[in-house]
């Protein structure tokens, strides 16, 4: 599959989200913002995980259809990918 930049990107961002919780960890901030910025990490995180798995379905129901065999399987397989992620 390819991984396109914005991807890519999200992932980028997320690394400097995850950075920024270090930093107000290392600074002593108060818990509950930390505690936020985890939360906003999560959901970013869940949001390329589901942009991913769509992304990877997308190109496996074209390459499926292309073959003119079942899509019945990249189906299934996403559902468990997105399944496992919880």
């Amino acid at each position: 599959m390819h991984y396109d930049k914005t991807m890519i990107n999200r992932l980028k961002r997320l690394e400097g989200q995850v950075r920024g919780v270090i930093r107000m960890m290392e600074e002593g901030k108060d818990c509950r913002e930390v505690v936020t910025q985890l939360s906003a990490v999560r959901s970013a995180s869940d949001r390329t995980l589901g942009l991913i798995v769509a992304k990877n379905l997308e190109h496996c129901i074209i390459e499926a259809t292309e073959k003119g065999t079942s899509t019945e399987t990249a189906i299934q397989e996403a559902v468990s990918m997105l399944v496992k992620s919880r």
